[in-house]
């Protein structure tokens, strides 16, 4: 039985979207003498840990044609905190072996899933490579979000003449809920509140997205269980029983009555048992709720900005104990924290120009204190070509600054949301993040420009890198209580804070350290995202017209074994 004492709703991991990719070539290369290609798809995605590619799955053969458009598509799971790298390779079949190596290679392509669904109407063409001195062609890779896994269900349920396990009164009951996995195993999604001392509980009303019942799959098997509340975590298990989300949304017209089930009573009692009560479905209401990428897909524009912390705390760069040290084989901590978030958000920034601040240093010529500058040395224009263009600005400026202080996040805050208060129409939404090795000096400042902050489309990530104490950042993150500043509470939460040592890879992967971090302080951006769009009744822009592919004779396709 599935542990239910650590339940937390909060933290509980729900299953990503998922997105179908519809895959098209134009102009491939013509590989058969006396006919055209039969060019077939390969998808093969990357481990974050060991960076294999793996193959995916396959399209079918469409045959003798240059510019096929396949109906076979791939369903995957998105997250937006993750780097999911993929490939596709072009094949053109030449018999029937299911080995690729006996196969026309016709070129690849490597792009992220964040590329194409932050592309322009979430359609992305990448030129096909891989054979010197040819032109391979085009892939076109279009994404479409399942409509299935933007469904969220409100579901209330009562119960009737269940068990009673108090002696000295009824029962305290409430509900578990567990979606199946692949493997036959359960993962709890949902527990309901405990109402006391009764056999014929009504629990209240709750909404759950339909991904965390059952990814999205109607038929698989729901298992709830019910409990008797007692004081010491030991709850009493009174029984269980099985249904799917197809059949309770026929709960929309009518109710569904279980009957609860104790396996072990009915193995003792046999004939005489019945049941431990009745669990009653009283409402089913579905709806369907707009999604990040509604909004993505619709034009917004995620701009990026990072501000990095040139403190003296951090050591000299030239000593390899610094916090900065650039050192030949390896990146330094904030180059790391950098490059595992900015790779990540560039995907959904069509122009890839990122404003780079650094603060706490003095800066040339006259050694003036700056705690807001441009990491390229010119504040008419702090814009990066890129991430790369971020990280060499970042190495440039290291060795024409001097490292000073204090520490002051908000003149960078402020920069940013002068920006984000020019354009609030849910047109483009910005995310700052801040990197710095130690304690906070203008704490009331800081807690004031995010309290303003907190009512413009925009999100700020902190990581803290190095061994201090972090106390003050963890303040700003408003996970545990709102933030204030002079009475006033921010509007919503806007800030994700972590220390990059808890993180880090003990056996040295570096691409592994940084995929953690990543998934850590992105997790919550499309919450954070949506939330602003919604308190404001913002809706996603109007979807750019569908992609018409030029006209072709009709093709003839196959259904390959491989």
């Amino acid at each position: 039985m599935a542990c239910i004492g650590d339940f937390d709703p909060f933290t509980a991991a729900i299953p990503a979207t998922k997105v179908e990719l519809t895959v098209s070539c134009r102009n491939l290369l013509d590989r058969d003498t006396f006919s055209k290609s039969d060019p077939i798809c390969v998808l093969y995605t990357q481990g974050i840990a060991n960076r294999e590619w793996r193959e995916f799955g396959r399209t079918e053969v469409i045959d003798n044609t240059l510019n096929p458009d396949f109906v076979r598509k791939f369903i995957l799971d998105y997250f937006f905190e993750e780097r999911q790298n993929l490939r596709f390779d072009l094949y053109d079949l030449d018999c029937k072996s299911d080995n690729l190596s006996k196969h026309d290679f016709l070129g690849q392509a490597f792009c992220t899933l964040g590329e194409v669904v932050g592309s322009l109407g979430s359609r992305l063409e990448k030129p096909l490579n891989g054979i010197p001195g040819k032109k391979c062609g085009t892939v076109i890779v279009r994404a479409e979000e399942l409509s299935n896994c933007r469904e969220s269900v409100m579901l209330q349920f009562c119960g009737n003449k269940l068990d009673k396990k108090d002696f000295f009164g009824k029962s305290d009951p409430f509900l578990v809920f567990y979606r199946s996995n692949e493997d036959g195993s359960y993962t709890i999604c949902h527990k309901t509140e405990v109402v006391k001392n009764t056999l014929d509980p009504v629990w209240q009303a709750f909404k759950i997205p339909v991904r965390a019942l059952c990814n999205g799959d109607y038929d698989r098997s729901i298992k709830v269980e019910v409990y008797d509340w007692d004081r010491d975590g030991g709850h009493d298990f009174i029984g269980e029983f099985s249904t799917s989300y197809r059949e309770m949304s026929r709960g929309q017209s009518q109710f569904h009555v279980y009957e609860v089930l104790n396996p072990k009573k009915k193995g003792k009692k046999k004939k005489k048992y019945q049941n431990s009560g009745t669990v009653t479905l009283l409402s089913c209401l579905v709806d369907t709720e707009l999604s990040f990428l509604d909004y993505i897909k619709g034009g917004t524009q995620i701009n990026f900005t990072v501000a990095i912390d040139f403190t003296a705390s951090n050591g000299n760069p030239s000593q390899p104990t610094s916090l900065h040290y650039m050192s030949p084989y390896q990146l330094n901590a904030y180059a790391m924290a950098l490059r595992a978030v900015g790779e990540i958000i560039q995907d959904y920034d069509s122009d890839k120009m990122f404003p780079a601040l650094g603060f706490g240093a003095k800066l040339p010529p006259d050694g003036r204190v700056s705690h807001e500058f441009a990491l390229n040395g010119n504040p008419l224009n702090p814009y990066c070509s890129g991430i790369d263009g971020v990280m060499e600005a970042y190495y440039q400026s290291l060795k024409s600054v001097r490292l000073y202080g204090p520490t002051h996040f908000s003149p960078v805050i402020n920069h940013v949301a002068r920006y984000a208060s020019a354009v609030t129409d849910g047109s483009q939404y910005f995310i700052l993040l801040i990197i710095s090795d130690g304690v906070i000096t203008d704490m009331a400042q800081t807690k004031e420009s995010i309290v303003n902050a907190a009512s413009l489309p925009m999100s700020i990530i902190i990581v803290g890198v190095g061994p201090a104490e972090f106390d003050e950042m963890i303040e700003l993150d408003g996970d545990e209580e709102r933030i204030s500043s002079q009475g006033r509470l921010a509007e919503r939460d806007i800030v994700q804070f972590v220390p990059f040592r808890d993180y880090v890879d003990r056996r040295g992967n570096h691409i592994l350290s940084m995929a953690r971090l990543a998934k850590e302080v992105l997790a919550e951006i499309p919450d954070q995202f949506l939330s602003y769009m919604r308190t404001r009744g913002i809706k996603p822009g109007p979807l750019p017209p569908p992609y018409t592919p030029a006209a072709h004779p009709l093709l003839t396709r196959r259904v390959s074994r491989i």
